[in-house]
């Protein structure tokens, strides 16, 4: 049912009838984590600081006296994912600490520096449950295919994510034929020093809940037809797209408990799903809506 409501909207919009619309107007985004790719049981980036951060708490042990190093250091990553549930019940206090501990790992370092340890973070490190490196096995493969559906029928498709823009670059174009230029994300201040692009102390912009919209227009400058995520700080961008008189907003529900690597969840998606309906959100069950999960 899912499919051919998608199938029956790209139709629509790409066909000659009434409600076609033109190429250069066929927009879509999506969410990043839990969207295009897992979140489970970490988000990927957060695997990456992670590794930073043990890195650095071995250079100097003192850091182990305070969070989020205390949590790294003794393997228990339960205050970490509480800040991340805190931050979608609107408590962001930790969440400050887990950006604050962030702006130090990259402060001073130049964007390609940084570039290059993400690229050799996604070629070796392997994700925590499936075991294989996240350049091979990560993606939502039903994701994929949808982007390439959409593309064929003259959609341009950008990335609209909570996650570091700088982070998801490394691996767009490879993993999901996105190139650089159309991945939004949340960012790290920037300052040009001696012929380089440096990251500074500051903070940027968190890209979720009503910041999506904003980002997604001083970006793009048009309201896309489909918006596509998994969360309530995806909530905003789909209803935004919903405003549009011709659109389509996909929800992904992480209901999957057959074993296929995707592990079913709820939380911080409790009350997208519960509006959904009076929304007008199309929910896609991964256990029922996808043959595959992740690529072969």
């Amino acid at each position: 049912m899912t499919r051919q409501t998608i199938v029956d909207f790209v139709g629509s919009i790409a066909g000659d009838g009434r409600h076609a619309v033109p190429v250069e107007a066929r927009v879509a985004v999506f969410d990043n984590d839990g969207t295009l790719w897992t979140e489970k049981p970490m988000p990927t980036q957060l695997h990456f600081i992670v590794q930073q951060w043990a890195a650095a708490a071995r250079a100097d042990p003192s850091l182990a006296e305070s969070e989020p190093y205390r949590s790294v250091v003794a393997g228990d990553f339960s205050w970490l994912g509480a800040a991340i549930e805190k931050h979608y019940a609107r408590d962001d206090a930790d969440l400050q600490v887990v950006i604050g501990a962030l702006l130090k790992l990259t402060a001073g370092m130049s964007v390609e520096v940084y570039e290059d340890a993400v690229d050799a973070f996604f070629r070796e490190a392997q994700h925590l449950t499936l075991g294989r490196p996240y350049s091979s096995v990560v993606y939502y493969q039903p994701m994929v295919e949808l982007l390439r559906y959409l593309e064929a029928n003259g959609f341009t498709c950008y990335i609209v994510s909570g996650g570091d823009r700088d982070f998801m670059r490394p691996m767009t174009v490879a993993n999901y034929g996105i190139p650089p230029e159309r991945v939004v994300g949340s960012a790290v201040g920037l300052v040009y020093e001696d012929g380089e692009v440096r990251y500074s102390s500051t903070f940027g912009f968190l890209d979720d809940g009503p910041q999506k919209p904003v980002r997604i227009w001083s970006r793009i400058g048009r309201r896309p037809l489909v918006a596509v995520g998994n969360s309530d700080g995806d909530v905003p961008m789909l209803q935004y797209v919903q405003k549009h008189p011709l659109s389509l907003s996909l929800l992904i529900h992480h209901d999957d408990d057959t074993g296929r690597g995707d592990l079913p969840y709820d939380k911080g998606a409790e009350e997208a799903l519960a509006g959904a309906a009076a929304n007008g959100f199309t929910v896609v069950n991964v256990r029922d809506d996808w043959a595959r999960v992740f690529p072969e």
